[in-house]
């Protein structure tokens, strides 16, 4: 049998022979045979076990350094520190798994807008039967308000009106007449007919659809960053854990102090709550975004939308109002505008609930009070509709609005004909849809009155939000199921440019070069299809875009889904919403810009939190193997890093809440200058540490217990001061102030830890004056430390990196 493509394109006849089939529709044993050999009218979920998405979160980089630190715990029995590590683990792992947004929601949401039932003739006669049971070749019969039960051909030599838009995207009902395609999932407005189905499921429209929702999706450059800094400290900690081991063997020292020295290391090594911390940093500012109207259903959205570049938005609904309106006119010489909109009001009837017909009676206002003696409403085949009025004298006349060709056939010899059509043209080259309008006194002749121009207008706040975008460094792109000269005209109204390319010019291989670079080059893109939509979303990845899609419609759940950043508005249905990132609360555009703020501001904190975590734990690595390997020192002990990890990261959670600015370009994740900037302040405080070491050894004759304490204290202390080294690029005195929350938790915290260490618990008491002796230390190199931050960025500014993004 043809393919499906092939199946819609044939004659009837043809596809009738193709499907072995007749206007008869098929009996209920070939039926049944079909059915088991294309399988239900369904689309199927694929789902993976929930016990292995939640193991998943349990294998990477991250995880096996936690793991790995968890196993060395048990084997040397330190069970604290084994409870605490095992703790943090299984945490990570159930934040993550409670945030998995799989494309099973969206394909739940794309299987709920297909039909239950359907009518189908089966051995001579009219049946129910459930939609599931249909089958290519089948007869189905559909009527007013049904929903299109899979894809099939007119059989009647009717014309059917049908809203497709959420599928196709098109911002007006259209009309299928004998022959021509029904796609599942579509409704019928007006008329009935029976059809021909040709294919079912995953070889429908709406199954092709839902196939790509399911194999869409990109690793976010969330999970890129925690990955590559991952494998950044593994590395460092292999290494270095090799020749702390190496080193204590050969020494002789005993085997299970050599697993406690690796233990320790490895410990050291693993930011146990950078994921969570991280996590804790979106789930916050996704809260702050849901203020905004705009509800995240995907945390790592939160970073993608502050790094978003291109925003692919959809036209209808989301650009215009989704809604017909009067945008310009013309006029006979002796015929007002009021005298033109009245005429056609009267032409209309509001009960129809046509949209033409209610954009004309919006723009006209208050309607001449008149008896109406009889109305015609639209025919598909007339294309007009006509009304007998009588005034309040008895005077009879006619009036009636319709396709312009339709009337001009009908005003004859009328001499506004010839600018009528010319005018209508002009009209049809800035995408308007025309509407002519004619009128008769009594049994007179007909007499052209004027032309309206109807449009999809656009919404009061789009181009004010395009231009927002702009400044925020986005370029937006206009995607639309219309054509390409309404696209054109839409794009030009709000701003975004008139290079406006037609989808089937996306061909389809997603890898091309040229036509990526096409793609980058356009303002928008027209009659588009699903796997267009989800095409261009790939052709501009390629191009190392971080690209944000907006999208309403089940048409653009595919490419929601694909995009670093799904943004589904208001009004948009299930399926949009499943597969978003984003879902928009509040009608328009405007939200999404203040959402990019804020997303940047979140970023802006994470990357401030990953520096500090990653400078805190190469400061103690190194600090520890060097201590061990020159000079056979153990500087702190197991429960001194598990304190250190306690105190420290769990006040840090507080930069969720801090005072940032966000950058006024895209924000993407540049690890170069994140992990460039740590090292130097990791090595920085090594140098720190070594110097105090040396100082209360040498010169202070102090006891190894006791300098033992002291290296705890200035760890915590000057690690806690480093995250307001790293939270500002400039000075850090620079605005915005800290948020009083983190420094009430700073200071709480290190209160916490002086009076440990000063007090003894778990360790070597200290004594208040050499407590006050390391804080003015830190205090000291905090100062430096800043200016190492701002030396190191001026050198990575003269040495710019070929690729900046992760």
């Amino acid at each position: 049998m043809k393919s499906t493509q092939d199946l819609a394109a044939a004659p009837l006849p043809t596809a009738l022979g193709e499907l072995r089939t007749s206007r008869s529709g098929l009996t209920t044993a070939e039926a049944q045979a079909r059915l088991a050999r294309y399988g239900p009218n369904e689309v199927l979920e694929r789902r993976r076990h929930p016990l292995l998405v939640f193991l998943g979160y349990f294998w990477g980089p991250i995880p096996w350094m936690i793991e790995v630190a968890l196993v060395l715990s048990l084997i040397v029995e330190h069970w604290t520190d084994a409870v605490i590590i095992g703790v943090l683990l299984a945490m990570n792992g159930v934040v993550a798994f409670a945030e998995e947004h799989q494309a099973a929601g969206a394909i739940a949401a794309l299987k709920q807008r297909l039909a239950a039932t359907a009518r189908v003739l089966r051995d001579g006669g009219w049946l129910s039967v459930a939609v599931r049971e249909l089958v290519p070749g089948d007869v189905v019969r559909v009527r007013l308000r049904d929903v299109a039960p899979a894809d099939a051909r007119l059989l009647d030599d009717v014309s059917l009106t049908v809203d497709q838009s959420a599928l196709t995207g098109e911002s007006l009902p259209v009309t299928r007449r004998v022959g021509e395609v029904l796609y599942s999932g579509s409704v019928v407005v007006r008329g009935e007919a029976d059809a021909l189905v040709y294919a079912t499921g995953a070889a429908s429209y709406f199954g092709r659809t839902a196939a790509l929702v399911e194999t869409a999706g990109t690793v976010s450059h969330f999970q890129r960053a925690v990955l590559r800094i991952g494998h950044y400290l593994i590395v460092l900690a292999l290494a270095l854990v090799a020749v702390t081991v190496v080193v204590s063997l050969a020494r002789g020292n005993p085997v299970l102090d050599t697993l406690t020295f690796a233990l320790v290391v490895t410990i050291a090594s693993v930011p146990v709550a950078l994921p969570a911390v991280l996590s804790v940093t979106m789930a916050v500012g996704a809260r702050q975004l849901a203020r905004r109207q705009a509800v995240v259903s995907h945390l790592p959205a939160v970073e993608e939308l502050g790094g978003v570049d291109v925003l692919c938005s959809d036209k209808t609904g989301t650009l215009t109002q989704n809604a017909l309106a009067l945008t310009t006119q013309w006029c006979v010489p002796d015929v007002g505008i009021g005298d033109l909109l009245a005429t056609a009001a009267l032409a209309s009837r509001a009960e129809d609930r046509d949209p033409i017909d209610l954009a004309v009676l919006a723009a006209a206002g208050e309607v001449p009070r008149v008896e109406i003696v009889r109305f015609v409403p639209f025919d598909p085949v007339t294309k007009r509709t006509e009304a007998t009025l009588r005034d309040a004298d008895g005077r009879g006349r006619r009036v009636s609005k319709g396709a312009p060709q339709v009337i001009a056939e009908l005003c004859g010899e009328d001499p506004a004909v010839a600018e009528m059509n010319r005018q209508a043209e002009e009209f049809a080259t800035r995408g308007y849809r025309s509407l002519a309008v004619a009128r008769a006194e009594s049994d007179g002749p007909w007499r052209l009155a004027g032309l309206l121009a109807l449009a999809d207008p656009p919404r009061d706040d789009s181009a004010a939000t395009v231009t927002a975008a702009r400044e925020l460094g986005i370029e937006v792109k206009m995607v639309t199921g219309d054509q390409v000269a309404i696209g054109r005209e839409i794009a030009r109204q709000v701003g975004l440019g008139e290079r406006i390319v037609d989808g089937a010019a996306l061909g389809t291989d997603a890898a091309d070069p040229a036509l990526a670079a096409q793609v980058e080059e356009a303002d928008g893109f027209a009659q588009v299809f699903p796997e267009h939509k989800y095409r261009l979303v790939r052709l501009l990845q390629s191009r190392g875009h971080i690209v944000g899609m907006t999208g309403d419609g089940v048409n653009d759940a595919p490419a929601l889904k694909q995009a670093d950043a799904g943004i589904a508005v208001a009004s948009a249905t299930d399926a949009a919403r499943a597969a978003a990132d984003v879902v928009l609360l509040s009608p328009g555009l405007s939200v999404i810009v203040h959402a990019i703020r804020q997303a940047r501001e979140i970023f802006a904190r994470m990357t401030s939190y990953a520096t500090y975590r990653i400078a805190e734990t190469i400061q103690v690595l190194l600090l520890i193997s060097l201590a061990i390997v020159a000079m056979n020192f153990f500087p702190v002990t197991a429960i001194m890093i598990v304190l250190l990890a306690l105190l420290n990261d769990g006040a840090i959670l507080t930069i969720a809440y801090d005072r940032v600015r966000g950058s006024d370009r895209p924000a993407a994740w540049d690890m170069r200058t994140v992990l460039t900037v740590a090292t130097a302040l990791g090595l920085m405080g090594v140098a720190e540490t070594f110097l105090l070491f040396a100082l209360a050894h040498s010169v202070l004759g102090m006891n190894q217990d006791l300098i033992r304490t002291l290296i705890y204290l200035k760890l915590s202390v000057s690690g806690h001061l480093t995250i307001f080294v790293t939270r500002t690029r400039g000075p850090f005195w620079s605005r915005p102030r800290p948020a009083h929350l983190l420094l009430a938790a700073v200071v709480g915290t290190q209160l916490v830890a002086t009076f440990i260490a000063v007090y003894g618990m778990l360790m070597t008491p200290l004594g208040w004056g050499w407590a006050g002796m390391i804080w003015a230390y830190a205090l000291v190199w905090f100062v430096v430390e800043d200016r190492v931050k701002l030396a190191t960025h001026g050198w990575l500014e003269r040495r710019p990196a070929r690729h900046r993004r992760t």
